[in-house]
């Protein structure tokens, strides 16, 4: 399986280009910004996207949606409890002088329990609430790999301290979604650098203990 990732935009966001190397299939995850060089990067794989997936819809994981969707022809998706924020994006990125663009509307709802197939490749969608109402995981179970957007991160959570977070969400959604997969799952967090379930079960300071 093709798993490669583009660092976006001002604020460091991990983009992920899955591909499934026997069909060609592909996902995009959290396209932030820099659309141009996301989409050099599928096409130096020779990818031909299915779905546009967003963790979650805070501005610096959806600036880039609309030229990838319109370049691509992917489907969007993103929980229905993070569509309000798709519209809003330039709005928030200004509060924080930066500037993007708003996203298209979603064509297919994330739901909690649900896969997602592109070529012989399977993710399974785990809401994850807390840092965002709609906040989900990806779970690659056969390549043991979860991307966790902004719920988990290598020796930290996700803030909620924005509006619709919620603090003790976050904290049942990693007890009961992410801290019940093998120690071994690598996990690749919306930013920063990848680490492993057990290596946050031990050294996580808001899990350890």
């Amino acid at each position: 399986m093709i798993f490669d990732t583009v660092v976006v935009g001002p604020l460091g966001v991990n983009c992920f280009i899955l591909g499934c190397e026997e069909t060609g299939e592909g996902v995009v995850v959290d396209p932030g910004a820099d659309a141009g060089r996301i989409l050099e990067h599928v096409r130096s794989r020779g990818l031909a996207i299915r779905y546009v997936v967003n963790t979650h819809g805070h501005f610096d994981h959806v600036g880039g949606n609309r030229p990838v969707v319109e370049a691509t022809g992917a489907k969007l998706l993103i929980h229905r409890d993070d569509v309000p924020f798709l519209g809003r994006a330039a709005d928030v990125a200004a509060m924080y002088g930066l500037t993007t663009e708003n996203s298209p509307e979603p064509d297919i709802f994330l739901e909690d329990g649900a896969t997602l197939s592109f070529g012989n490749c399977t993710m399974a969608i785990l809401h994850t609430p807390g840092h965002t109402p709609g906040g989900c995981c990806l779970y690659l179970e056969k390549e043991g790999k979860v991307i966790t957007g902004d719920t988990l991160f290598a020796e930290s959570v996700g803030r909620t301290d924005f509006p619709g977070s919620s603090h003790e969400a976050l904290m049942a959604s990693i007890r009961t979604k992410l801290l019940t997969l093998p120690d071994a799952t690598q996990v690749f967090p919306g930013h920063g650098p990848s680490t492993t379930i057990g290596r946050e079960r031990l050294y996580n300071p808001y899990i350890a203990g």
